[in-house]
């Protein structure tokens, strides 16, 4: 993709060159449809930041959540939870960036400021939301039950799956509002090694992630408010691997949304290093590797603060013990064995896993359904996120005429 300066060219040319800062950007302005982000407080929030200044990212992003988090707490003082609402869940995605661009010693206070304004917007959301602990490995895992009304009706629901760093508020801004105005019931829960079962628990990520759905599937089948038969699962970002990975194993699942595929979580990872350090990596040299890897941090603040995010969940000693631990994050092995039906979102300029959608729907051994989405129509890049109303439009219709067949 090549950055220009037109200012109207921002779509092609780039908010940022800095691609974390820019798909940031695109993301928050993608979720403005379903109230949570507001287009102009993105843009005026972002005006004073430079390219790749990764500590006045971090500031304008905690300081406008903090000022919508106080915004909420006396709209909500005074009765007005409309109000409230909006402003608690714009906080909670802004305080979300700030999460993923905090220093060690600002990360759990961050979190916590995020989570309050999340629970905020859960106290104050006018669909019927409950909070939940799903039995997991003789602990929980902790969730949100939202429902369009609070009337026991069985309705179908989707299992909102996130990827290994994405927060509830981005996902009910990407896709959970959605399922709720086509009536969908939405569960979102934490799993291991994401958000607060990674930062006030320090339960890491794992690659077997059908011991995680299992439970989260047999919590939601004891329930008399979800329908049963009518069970979907929704994958976004690395999520892509985890739902796939599951359903190789979990078949009580209806039907699957997968945005987009991940077959091989590792090869993003390797496609970042330079032919030196993957040659050091393929030979096996440990120690040559973390050094080199710790050289190069030292001479980008922005990169540095990426591999921190991304490794964050795996919580491994090193570089090279790192990468070793994402490599264990295939579909390899056990694509063929996916039998429910998909919907696999495949958009064009996808920067992360590249063809990776087109190899699972290869691959898997039930119905699949591969919806491209291009950059003409608004929607390239990652998990499409200048086009969530058409990425869930096209999502939701296939879901309803999966589950009614």
């Amino acid at each position: 993709m090549s950055y220009l300066s037109t200012p109207h060219q921002a779509f092609t040319a780039g908010f940022y060159t800095d691609p974390d800062f820019d798909y940031t950007v695109r993301s928050l302005l993608g979720f403005a449809p379903a109230g949570g982000s507001e287009p102009g407080e993105v843009l005026a929030a972002i005006a004073p930041i430079a390219d790749g200044a990764v500590d006045a990212w971090f500031a304008g992003w905690h300081s406008l959540g903090l000022r919508l988090f106080t915004l909420g707490e006396e709209l909500q003082a005074a009765g007005r939870f409309d109000g409230a609402s909006g402003a608690y869940l714009r906080a909670a995605n802004y305080l979300a960036v700030a999460v993923n661009s905090a220093e060690k010693d600002t990360l759990i206070p961050t979190f916590r400021q995020y989570a309050a304004a999340w629970d905020g917007f859960i106290d104050t959301t006018v669909y019927a939301a409950e909070r939940v602990e799903i039995p997991y490995e003789g602990s929980t895992l902790p969730g949100y039950l939202v429902s369009p009304a609070d009337d026991g009706e069985a309705r179908p629901t989707v299992i909102l799956n996130n990827g290994s760093e994405g927060s509830h508020a981005a996902v009910w801004g990407s896709t959970a509002h959605a399922a709720l105005a086509r009536g969908y019931a939405v569960l979102f829960f934490d799993g291991p090694g994401q958000q607060s079962m990674l930062f006030e628990r320090a339960v890491t990520l794992r690659h077997d992630w059908e011991h995680v759905v299992t439970p989260v599937v047999d919590f939601l089948l004891g329930r008399t408010d979800v329908d049963g038969d009518r069970l979907a699962i929704y994958g976004n970002g690395q999520g892509g691997y985890l739902v796939p990975r599951a359903l190789a194993f979990e078949k009580r699942i209806a039907a699957a949304i997968i945005d987009p595929a991940v077959t091989d979580v590792a090869s993003f990872w390797m496609s970042q290093l330079p032919q030196s350090l993957t040659r050091l990596y393929s030979e096996g040299n440990h120690e040559a590797f973390d050094r080199d890897m710790a050289l190069g941090m030292k001479y980008s603040a922005s990169t540095a603060r990426s591999w921190t995010r991304r490794a964050r969940p795996y919580q491994q000693p090193g570089y090279f013990a790192t990468l070793q631990e994402v490599s264990r994050y295939t579909l390899r092995d056990v694509a063929a064995r996916v039998t429910t039906p998909c919907f696999i979102a495949a958009a064009e300029n996808e920067q992360f896993w590249p063809g990776q959608s087109g190899e699972l729907a290869a691959q898997a051994g039930g119905p699949i359904h591969v919806q491209e989405f291009t950059a003409e129509e608004g929607a390239n890049l990652h998990c499409q996120p200048l086009a969530r109303t058409l990425a869930t439009q096209r999502m939701f219709d296939w879901l309803d005429s999966t589950l009614e067949s």
